[in-house]
């Protein structure tokens, strides 16, 4: 069965925000975690570059893990509504 243009636009912008909805919360936490190290090296002027990586990892990991039940229900209703809509 072919979609029309619109449907595919639709499905299209409706996966984009899915995919933005799912990914800001633990990117919010790797941008926070970020600002609070460059505020410390900015106060204690200590420029070590693997200082910035290792909390963010740490941070976004335990933010992916707590949102995890979160994440999958989103995904379980983007997905049955996408193949509802197929059907």
């Amino acid at each position: 069965m072919p979609l029309d243009p619109g449907t595919a636009v639709d499905m299209s912008r409706e996966a984009l925000t899915v995919a933005l909805t799912l990914a800001g919360p633990i990117m919010a936490i790797g941008m926070i975690v970020g600002l609070a190290i460059s505020i410390f090296q900015a106060v204690t002027q200590l420029q070590e570059q693997t200082l910035t990586f290792v909390p963010k990892i740490v941070g976004m990991g335990i933010a992916a893990a707590f949102f995890l039940p979160w994440l999958t229900t989103r995904l379980i209703e983007y997905t049955q509504r996408l193949w509802g809509d197929a059907m």
